[in-house]
């Protein structure tokens, strides 16, 4: 079962982690306050269908990973670290299943 999981980040701030059973399949940027956090999900409620709003890129370290961008072209979140192209398509494909959930868990 997939879920949004608010977190502290830093000094009051906050993040997201989209989380499909066990594993973080998204981390989200700083936002500097919860409801701005909220608005973050809800935006990747909204752009995790569109496969163009997927942008994959690689590492210096030569490792594939996505982020996942709002209408306006700015990042909402951002993928692990991938050993290959097929295990980054895997990840897109699992934030596609897993980005309409609804359910969020506070742990601020």
């Amino acid at each position: 079962m997939a879920k949004y999981v608010i977190k502290n980040h830093g000094h009051s701030q906050f993040m997201f982690n989209l989380i499909s059973g066990s594993n973080v399949i998204l981390t989200s940027e700083a936002y500097k306050d919860k409801s701005s956090c909220k608005s973050g999900i809800y935006s990747v409620q909204v752009n995790s269908l569109f496969d163009g709003s997927y942008r994959r890129k690689t590492s210096v370290g030569n490792h594939p990973y996505f982020t996942l961008v709002a209408g306006n072209g700015e990042t909402i979140g951002t993928s692990e670290m991938y050993s290959n192209e097929l295990a980054r398509e895997n990840g897109i494909l699992s934030v596609i299943a897993s980005g309409r959930t609804t359910e969020i868990e506070d742990r601020s």
